[in-house]
């Protein structure tokens, strides 16, 4: 099983009251009318294994993670996070010590952008440790941006750096990107936006599906990360492109602009993250990956997907 065919399959048997929930399943967050309010919701797990290596990276940076992971959900929909409640699942013998610096990291990622843990639940298994993280989030003025919006003829940009996030701390230690989408929409007219978790390759595929538009990306303005091209990486890559393509964990922003706003950011340059233009949105639907000799190839396939 392929987890975006089992995710198309959710989506094609889920029939919702689109006047109570006009976003369902398929984009960073749910939006569901509450009380005549709009409420976000995103929920994501890390597994021991899977997403992190407890032993290696530390409890504290795995509760870390997995908050900070929701947050880069709401930061893709350019929204303000409310509140989450947490469910771990301990593997059986976990120290006490270490169940607390799991807290306090899911607690302190929380909290940097004003979100409480206010609930959640505490079992025990004899599989490794699971975390489940769940954030409320509202629009706080700010219009929810959603992946669907692309326009032909807009700009593709990202955020920072790509590539190589697994093989550091940088899939740790990332800062979600609340601040900056805000600003963006805010500014700008962002016409569809989500955050870079599973690499700019499957990301961008994602975009366009919902959108119904194609893409061309620029090889040469990928921003590949500095730690791919000065070796510094263990392993060593040699594809340093594939990696900023492929790899997955940058938690950037990825959007579509007008070709005129999108001039006008880079021009500025206001994040204090540094802003990439790496393509433009056509309306053919292909995903085509553009060489720097001008040579045209289907964008690479690949990129962070969970397979049984």
């Amino acid at each position: 099983m392929r987890e975006f065919d089992f995710i198309h399959w959710i989506r094609s048997v889920t029939r919702l009251d689109s006047a109570v929930v006009p976003v369902g399943p398929g984009d960073d967050c749910a939006v569901v009318w509450c009380g005549g309010e709009r409420l976000l919701i995103t929920v994501d797990q890390v597994l021991d294994g899977v997403h992190v290596r407890l032993a290696e990276h530390g409890a504290a940076a795995v509760g870390r993670k997995a908050m900070a992971r929701n947050l880069s959900d709401v930061a893709a929909m350019a929204a303000w996070p409310m509140c989450a409640v947490a469910s771990v699942a301990l593997p059986r013998g976990f120290a006490r010590e270490d169940a607390e610096k799991l807290y306090m990291g899911i607690r302190d990622a929380g909290l940097a952008f004003g979100c409480p843990v206010v609930g959640g639940d505490v079992s025990t298994w004899d599989k490794p440790l699971a975390v489940s993280v769940t954030v409320l989030a509202r629009p706080a003025g700010v219009e929810p941006i959603l992946r669907r919006g692309a326009r032909p003829g807009d700009a593709v940009c990202v955020t920072g750096w790509l590539g190589g996030a697994w093989r550091g701390r940088r899939h740790l230690e990332f800062t979600p990107r609340i601040h900056e989408a805000r600003l963006l929409a805010s500014r700008y007219d962002i016409h569809a936006m989500m955050d870079l978790s599973d690499g700019l390759s499957g990301d961008v595929k994602h975009l366009c599906e919902a959108s119904g538009v194609g893409v061309e990306i620029f090889a040469a303005a990928v921003p590949v990360h500095a730690d791919l091209k000065n070796g510094t990486m263990d392993p060593p890559t040699a594809d340093p492109l594939t990696a900023a393509l492929c790899d997955g964990e940058d938690y950037e922003l990825l959007f579509a602009l007008s070709e005129a706003h999108a001039a006008a950011l880079l021009a500025e340059q206001p994040l204090g993250v540094p802003v990439s233009r790496v393509g433009t949105i056509t309306a053919d639907k292909t995903i085509t990956l553009i060489l720097p000799d001008g040579i045209r190839r289907p964008m690479p396939a690949a990129g962070w997907e969970h397979t049984t």
